[in-house]
């Protein structure tokens, strides 16, 4: 049986994944418009390169929003497997304290992606690099190099264009309007797993920006996350703060003004604290030794009070387990960790095909779907490649 026609546009880690699982049956080519593939790959390693998590079962499946969309492909492709495959390719990983895995010390970013890259080398994969898709339909795209145009004809075509975060890498959501012209109904990127932004005085900035707040917790609503934050100039970011971004931005959709709370002692009892405040004198010069603040904690909690309720130590001691601070804004896109936003999942049928061209494909960060940092995000990109990649096997046997 002749070998279907694959084309992958795009050259992140769901495009990848994507070529692995196809390439020992099909003919691919990758289509990159940057001078190289996985640049966000690579800039996701600075952070701390998490592959993936340990989470597994109904955990794993908690972290993704909506609900239930990427259940399938992460059933199919789950953490347990992405740690087997990186193994086959000759990348011994570990589990973190944090639950988060990451590659055996001392591997780096581009020797995973170098091991990958090979192996679809070797496997027969085509890179096209500097090549940007600038139309399609069911069976062709119209791509661009060295401003020439050209028709390029497939089987099947899956688009991994990525999301609206990092366009310094690339991932600049230009292809949008693309889509639009199909009548694809895209929706507008916004920021997820980033800061937020909380109006500090300016003495407060000038002394304690750049400082962490370590062992706290935060809530909005009924969301609760422990971590690590920074105090910024702008506000917060950090690990406490990523996961609570989708019930920020919902409150700020609303037009309200989101409250987080922030728990400066969640290892304390509120009991334990009052008891602090009561066992002898204590005045406001007490606070730092009694409670043990550092001084950008004490200023904190100063701030988010008013003069009564600082001075009252009973009151004070309730206060370190919720100092309320009021959110006016996300940190901008371009700053973002991942977007939300994008292809609507209502453009997608079950194996994530478009409805309008049954023949093309959409996964990665280009969909409305989120999830925390962590590993989930890159683990949700090589579910999607690993899914697509099956599904197209599948429906192009059975043709």
């Amino acid at each position: 049986m002749e070998r279907k026609k694959i084309i992958i546009v795009g050259g992140g880690p769901a495009a990848l994944m994507a070529a692995d699982v196809l390439t020992p049956h099909c003919q691919v080519a990758i289509y990159e418009k940057a001078k190289t593939i996985g640049r966000k790959f690579l800039v996701a390693g600075k952070g701390g390169f998490n592959l993936s998590n340990s989470l597994t079962g109904p955990e794993l499946l908690q972290q993704y929003r909506p609900t239930g969309f990427m259940n399938a492909c992460l059933q199919a492709f789950d953490t347990e497997a992405t740690r087997d495959w990186l193994a086959q390719l000759g990348i011994p990983t570990y589990i973190g304290s944090s639950g988060r895995v990451f590659p055996t010390p001392p591997t780096k970013p581009y020797e995973v992606l170098k091991a990958l890259k090979n192996k679809l080398l070797s496997k027969g994969v085509v890179f096209h690099t500097q090549h940007l898709c600038t139309d399609f339909d069911q069976n062709k795209l119209v791509i661009e190099h060295q401003g020439k145009s050209a028709f390029i004809t497939f089987d099947y075509c899956i688009f991994a264009l990525g999301g609206g975060s990092w366009p310094v890498t690339g991932s600049d959501g230009n292809w949008v309007e693309m889509f639009a012209r199909k009548e694809i109904k895209v929706l507008p990127f916004e920021a997820s797993n980033c800061g937020v932004n909380i109006e500090w005085p300016d003495a407060f900035v000038q002394y304690h920006a750049g400082k962490p707040l370590k062992n706290i917790q935060l809530q909005i609503g009924n969301e609760v996350r422990r971590g690590e934050a920074l105090v910024t100039r702008y506000g917060l970011e950090g690990n406490a703060i990523y996961p609570l971004v989708p019930a920020v931005r919902q409150a700020l959709a609303q037009a309200a003004e989101p409250l987080l709370l922030l728990d400066l002692k969640p290892n304390n009892t509120l009991e334990s604290l009052l008891e602090k405040a009561r066992t002898k004198p204590c005045t406001s010069k007490d606070y730092a030794q009694r409670f043990n603040l550092d001084t950008m904690e004490l200023a904190l909690v100063k701030n988010a009070l008013d003069k009564f309720t600082f001075l009252d130590p009973l009151k004070f001691a309730r206060a370190l387990k919720q100092v309320p601070l009021y959110v006016h804004a996300l940190r901008p896109v371009q700053e973002a960790i991942s977007t939300v936003g994008g292809i609507d999942l209502q453009e997608l049928n079950a194996d994530f095909s478009l409805r309008k061209y049954p023949r093309v494909y959409a996964i990665g960060e280009m969909l409305d779907w989120d999830a925390p940092t962590g590993g989930f995000l890159l683990q949700g990109c090589f579910a999607m490649g690993s899914y697509v990649g099956v599904g197209v096997l599948k429906k192009g046997s059975a043709e």
